[in-house]
């Protein structure tokens, strides 16, 4: 299609990108059956991107001989599920489930430590490519994005869905993993729609059409809507959005003062939030879910020592630095503690990520045993360079850049600190 045609098509080759009529089965230029169709297929701008099982897609990208096998992105008898690839979830897997219960599940999934430098790396090549198509990116996540495509119709001479469609079709040959696409008119629809048709899917909707396809679902379906919000719907009649979609807008807001309009409006597939760009990550962390129990300051210092590396080696692979860092600890009887503190300039060094984080520890070290911990950093901007605000933090600085150095020509075993030799516990990172 031209960018003269104002019309536009109402279904496409996926593959081929061949304009086609509304009525066909398959390409009649390709042969593909992998069609995209819609009435209002023109009209719609508003895309939600999500990666197929990222994390486990990117490991059987650069593994084939696991790409038929169930693999599970994860680690340790207490840890949890990081990622599980969709062969994985047919036997029940989820992520954030309990590694135990995973292999219960599935015995013979191929099991992964996750590497999430290499996820962000991957998760940067996926970015930039969404970036060439539109400077309206959302990022939500490592792995998923928004994107805004009004008016770039004529910079790429064809709508927006069928610039949708060539680049699922280019990161999948150029990057090696699959995207599912849900484009629409706002982005609570596009979100929906992204989840219709996974994995390596494509999927549109409309808010005339939305309005059929949500009576049915629970209040909860709606975003934003948690377990108590929906309990109190519940209670007062609210059981599904079709109650929602008959209830009058003012009582609504009248039970509901902060969320009835909200309500009101996703019932019926409104929504005018914009796509708001470079977002970024609002934290960077790793931790990890021990294997046993733990009390001992010692060894907990070990860990929290490597916990702290690896989120700086995050913070520097993502050019980020933060002025707020968080140590998160949680009980045997799964109590969380999470203590968090402010500097003054944002950070990216690990040795005083873990100097803030060990301060917050010992404060913490009352005899409980602990089963996680985690170490992490938030109010994050870009920068690094930013811990060179006196002469002890640019000499930190230049030595802990020369050991990255170092780690880089000759791997992450060249140069070991005192404190994280022998440490010999398994990842579960987030």
């Amino acid at each position: 299609m031209s960018a003269a045609d104002p019309a536009g098509p109402a279904c496409f080759c996926r593959d081929c990108l061949a304009d086609l009529d509304v009525a066909a089965r398959r390409c009649t230029r390709c042969g593909s059956p992998r069609l995209v169709r819609h009435r209002t297929l023109a009209a719609l701008t508003i895309a939600h991107i999500d990666c197929d099982a990222f994390y486990a897609t990117v490991e059987k990208r650069d593994n084939p001989d696991i790409a038929d096998k169930p693999v599970i992105i994860g680690g340790g008898k207490r840890g949890v599920v990081s990622a599980a690839c969709y062969i994985a979830r047919t036997f029940g897997v989820r992520s954030a489930m309990p590694m135990y219960r995973a292999l219960e599940a599935c015995p013979h999934a191929t099991v992964i430590p996750p590497d999430m430098a290499k996820y962000v790396r991957v998760g940067r090549e996926v970015r930039h490519a969404m970036q060439a198509l539109t400077p309206l990116v959302e990022p939500l996540s490592i792995d998923e994005a928004f994107l805004d495509l009004s008016g770039t119709e004529r910079v790429h001479g064809m709508i927006p869905a069928k610039v949708l469609a060539r680049f699922a079709r280019d990161v999948e040959r150029d990057i090696g993993i699959t995207v599912s696409v849900g484009l629409s008119c706002n982005k609570f629809l596009a979100k929906i729609a992204s989840d219709l048709d996974k994995p390596r899917g494509f999927a549109t909707l409309d808010q005339e059409e939305a309005r059929t396809m949500l009576a049915d679902k629970p209040v909860g379906f709606i975003f934003g809507v948690g377990p108590a919000t929906q309990e109190r719907l519940v209670q007062r009649g609210f059981r599904t959005i079709a109650d929602l979609q008959r209830a009058d807008e003012i009582e609504l807001m009248r039970q509901f003062p902060s969320d009835g309009r909200r309500l009101w409006r996703l019932a019926r597939g409104i929504d005018d939030r914009t796509v708001v760009p470079d977002r970024g990550a609002k934290t960077i962390s790793s931790e990890t879910t021990f294997e046993s129990d733990i009390r001992d300051f010692a060894t907990l210092e070990k860990i929290l020592w490597r916990l702290c590396e690896k989120t700086s080696s995050r913070l520097k692979t993502s050019e980020l630095a933060g002025s707020t860092v968080t140590l998160k600890l949680k009980t045997a009887d799964f109590r969380q503690r999470t203590r968090s503190q402010s500097i003054t300039a944002p950070t990216q060094l690990a040795a005083k990520i873990f100097s803030i984080c060990r301060e917050m520890l010992t404060k913490e070290i009352d005899g409980t045993a602990f089963r996680l911990m985690g170490a992490g950093v938030s109010a994050l901007r870009a920068g690094s360079a930013d811990d060179d605000t006196d002469m002890l933090d640019r000499r930190a600085a230049h030595a802990e850049r020369a050991i990255d150095d170092l780690r880089k020509k000759f791997g992450k075993a060249a140069v070991i600190r005192g404190i994280a030799y022998d440490g010999p516990e398994k990842d579960a990172e987030e």
